[in-house]
């Protein structure tokens, strides 16, 4: 299995933490010393274990931002 490398640009925000510490929040981060794109999983509290996820261009983050705007909660 190869290896990747990842860097956390920049932290945005934490929507919740599990009763393990684990944290599950939207991040700015470098994949393979590629341009960074937002994120959104979990994080161990090592900060070096993660869950699957999800990440997102601009355009994509921007489209789900109206996207979610769009939801009467």
């Amino acid at each position: 299995m190869s290896e990747f490398k990842f860097e956390i640009v920049k932290k945005i925000g934490v929507l919740s933490v599990s009763g393990k510490g684990w944290e599950k929040s939207l991040n700015l981060v470098s994949w393979n010393e590629r341009a960074p794109k937002y994120d959104l999983r979990e994080w161990a509290p090592d900060g070096q274990t993660m869950g699957k996820g999800l990440t997102f261009t601009n355009e994509e983050l921007r489209t789900l931002r109206d996207l979610l705007n769009g939801l009467e909660l």
